[in-house]
């Protein structure tokens, strides 16, 4: 066993991860529940225009840590540098309890609810266990297997992960455009398009109130779109980071902004938009391919759906375990963490522990829509977070600032970012709380650890 990670990653393969971490099973399955928040054509293009151009400006605001802070962990150090020990010990065990395995786990139980329309054995009403206090269906055995074969994978070596990642991204990447020329040529309707937008959006209609609604609805295009950070994350196994991480962060985002808005726009072009805000099981895709290729459609878009997620997880499964793995080398997990496989170069036991706390959330949740809140309202605060703190760098180690990114990107974030938490706090107030108070429970356990690491340290 080691302690060090081996630089394999290109250009291309970190924007696969990038891209192939973002692009999941969000997409095809959020837009219903945005329409259903505001009510508008206009208002859910808007929702995404704004999720994509918020996420772009974080990726190319995120860009100047990245020069500057030339030490592998990516977000984790960037918080660590910026403010201190807790802060970055927060972020990673909000990663750890939530953020990161939280979404894994949402998206394999993704992958099991559309691998139910090709096989309806696999369904979360047949169970196999049924007891007062625990049920274990199919779909999640299904999502099950998915997180520790995917983990598996990933154990063998990172050149295993990025192949799969490449694989995954290349593939669901072509599906989406294919759905885009077909859907443009086969499923574009005049009478929809005149019904979705016949109601001209005027300036009294921009007003705080409906500001808010979509702030509030945002929160789906943020989830699907939320991972462009995980790049960071794996920086000490990139080749030359301080040029391609920023490259892959801007043209990953700029891919998956312009596919999710086209994407967007072919649905209220094809639909109406009470049948977007209806879709059986919210699945917007689907009603949108049985429009192009009728029964057939169903089929098709869940096996696109599930290709596409099989790369969001596995993206999220690789990049995921190198914090906790980052966390153990400063002594603030398990030792154990910070243990490099000899043959493989990857942090074996970061990776399963990653799978264990993933597997927990799929046993006992179950529920892809009920993580959604508790994942994109911690993420935002520590991507707020992170983006104060480029400027509290810049005036703290002003004499090692080596370049700056434009001041409007981390701006234009940060005011976009606040009003959203705020939207939130107002709006889904209980899920809001009680997502604090789960970071906050990472306080006590931070001075705990500590304490117990002097006292090591003491006793040598």
């Amino acid at each position: 066993m080691s302690s060090e990670l081996k630089r394999t990653l290109n250009l291309k393969d970190s924007i696969s991860v990038v891209v192939g971490s973002m692009v999941g099973c969000g997409i095809f399955i959020v837009s219903a529940d945005i329409a259903r928040q505001v009510q508008s054509a206009y208002f859910l293009l808007i929702v995404w225009i704004l999720a994509g151009l918020f996420s772009l400006s974080g990726a190319i605001a995120y860009s100047e840590p990245v020069l500057n802070i030339k030490e592998d962990g990516g977000q984790y150090i960037f918080l660590k540098r910026m403010y201190n020990n807790l802060v970055a010990f927060l972020y990673g065990w909000s990663l750890l309890i939530v953020i990161q395995t939280a979404t894994i786990a949402a998206v394999c139980i993704a992958v099991g609810k559309f691998m139910g329309i090709l096989f309806p054995i696999i369904s979360s009403e047949n169970y196999l266990i049924h007891l007062s206090f625990f049920k274990l269906s199919t779909q999640q055995l299904f999502a099950l297997a998915i997180c520790i074969i995917l983990t598996y994978i990933n154990s063998k070596g990172i050149k295993y992960g990025v192949i799969t990642q490449n694989i995954f991204t290349i593939t669901k990447i072509l599906s989406i455009i294919a759905i885009i020329v077909f859907g443009i040529f086969l499923g574009c309707n005049y009478e929809t398009i005149t019904s979705n937008f016949s109601n001209i959006i005027t300036f009294s209609d921009i007003n705080f109130s409906n500001m808010e609604i979509i702030a509030t609805a945002t929160v789906g295009a943020i989830f699907a779109m939320v991972t462009w950070n995980n790049i960071t994350f794996i920086s000490g196994e990139v080749k030359n980071p301080e040029k391609n991480i920023p490259l892959a962060l801007f043209w990953g985002v700029i891919t998956v902004m312009v596919l999710y808005v086209l994407i967007n726009i072919l649905y209220v072009f094809s639909i109406p938009i009470e049948e977007i805000k209806t879709a059986p099981e919210d699945i917007v895709a689907v009603v949108l391919m049985q429009k192009i290729a009728a029964s057939a459609g169903k089929f098709i878009i869940a096996l696109i759906i599930m290709i596409s997620a099989c790369g969001s997880a596995n993206g999220l499964i690789m990049t995921g375990a190198r914090v906790y793995y980052q966390m153990a080398k400063d002594r603030l997990l398990f030792r154990n963490l910070a243990v490099i496989n000899r043959k493989t170069k990857v942090p074996v036991n970061s990776l399963w522990l990653q799978c264990i706390w993933s597997s927990a959330f799929i046993l006992f949740c179950g529920n892809y829509i009920q993580l959604l809140d508790y994942v994109i309202y911690a993420a935002l605060i520590f991507y707020v977070l992170t983006v104060i703190g480029i400027f509290i760098y810049r005036i703290r180690f002003k004499e090692k600032l080596q370049k700056k990114v434009n001041s409007f990107y981390g701006i234009s974030f940060i005011v976009i970012g606040c009003f959203i938490i705020y939207s939130l706090s107002i709006n889904k107030f209980i899920n809001s709380i009680n997502t604090f108070l789960l970071i906050a429970t990472g306080i006590p356990i931070y001075y705990i650890w500590d304490k117990l690491k002097n006292r090591k340290t003491c006793a040598k």
